[in-house]
């Protein structure tokens, strides 16, 4: 839990506070969409969905978002979007977050010094990390995914969370190495190493509590690398197949209408910029809140 200061803090912050209040009112909207939807994201309506000269129809009534090139609603498929894009943004930042922070604390650690034997083998552990970690960061993130995704027979929910998670934790686990060389020097952390206490047992116990702030901050803004990361791959067609709605895939099919119903365009555009504008100024925002020289 933050304590009072921090929430003063956050609560000072208008930007901060605006972010929060659309990340929540997003994940409301995809919770509750399917109650004021009058429609199912997956069922064609060529009675009311279509106009006279064959176009979708507009904003109305009947279709509050208006109905796509297939006369279904928008309204519905942008909240099952929402769905499937914030569970794959959240669990693939919960596996990145797991993997970078191991990584980044250990290597911190471990920086300038050999880890335990093993065997008759005693590596340099923050070394071979982060040699790892530069090879990765060589290749651009996107592609990466891309590569990937498109290597896959298949694409489902999990395998996209799991790619993503997989491949997004490079970032993360550079700068938790940064802040456990910091928490490292401690007068509490290096006397508990002189005591002789196991290194994994320090990294818990002291390592961690220490650097959690600064991975709930990293987490909140990797969600919104994950939305748009997710996104792109739905609009190049190496995410999720139709008819399963995504807000990147409703991109492209409302491109091809762009003059003639140009809400298929705004409607997933302004969504995605909203969930990664609002995850971003949430992270910013307990990011300075969190930061001790703040007052």
């Amino acid at each position: 839990m933050l304590d009072a200061r921090v929430r003063r803090r956050f609560a000072r912050n208008r930007a901060a506070v605006a972010g929060m209040t659309v990340v929540a009112a997003l994940v409301l909207f995809a919770l509750l969409g399917p109650v004021f939807a009058r429609h199912d994201p997956y069922t064609s309506d060529f009675v009311h969905g279509v106009t006279p000269t064959g176009l979708p129809v507009g904003p109305s009534a009947e279709f509050p978002l208006g109905a796509d090139r297939l006369s279904r609603d928008v309204l519905a498929r942008l909240a099952a979007a929402g769905r499937l894009s914030l569970l794959i943004a959240v669990a693939s930042t919960a596996i990145a977050t797991v993997i970078g922070a191991t990584v980044g604390i250990v290597a911190g650690y471990y920086e300038g010094e050999r880890a335990p034997r093993i065997g008759r083998l005693r590596l340099d552990v923050d070394g071979a990390l982060m040699r790892a970690v530069d090879v990765m960061l060589a290749f651009p993130f996107l592609l990466l995914v891309m590569a990937i995704g498109s290597a896959l027979e298949k694409t489902t929910a999990v395998t996209i969370f799991v790619v993503l998670g997989v491949t997004g934790w490079l970032g993360m686990a550079r700068v938790l190495r940064s802040k456990t060389i910091q928490v490292r020097a401690l007068d509490y952390v290096v006397a508990a190493r002189a005591l002789g206490q196991p290194g994994a047992y320090i990294m818990i116990k002291h390592v961690l509590p220490n650097v959690a702030g600064t991975l709930v901050v990293l987490a909140k803004v990797q969600v919104a690398q994950m939305i748009v990361a997710d996104n792109v791959l739905a609009y190049l067609g190496v995410g999720i197949a139709p008819p399963t709605p995504t807000w990147g895939g409703m991109l492209f099919d409302g491109q091809a209408y762009l003059s003639a119903a140009p809400w298929l365009v705004a409607a997933p555009g302004a969504t995605i910029v909203l969930a990664v504008w609002g995850f971003n100024m949430l992270g910013e925002g307990l990011r300075d809140a969190l930061d001790p020289h703040e007052t």
